[in-house]
């Protein structure tokens, strides 16, 4: 576990802005599942991009919240 300021800003930098990037992508993906509904594609087929899309978002909050901890720690080392 980092324990110098540096050290938690550096993992700060790198994980805000790849958990934003990854929410964002997720979030398109979503869209892209919710037109492959629309357009009435086959039920199999925007259940799983769907539920990839899912994850991925998913995965880009959970980065973008350990992004939030160091943050925290780094304003609490100040």
């Amino acid at each position: 576990m980092p324990k110098t300021y540096q050290e938690h800003r550096r993992r700060w930098m790198i994980k805000s802005g790849g958990g934003l990037a990854i929410i964002g992508f997720g979030a398109c993906l979503i869209a892209e599942a919710a037109m492959l509904k629309s357009g009435g594609a086959a039920t199999s087929s925007w259940v799983a991009y769907g539920t990839v899309a899912l994850v991925v978002f998913n995965a880009g909050l959970a980065i973008f919240g350990d992004a939030v901890r160091h943050r925290v720690h780094m304003d609490r080392l100040e």
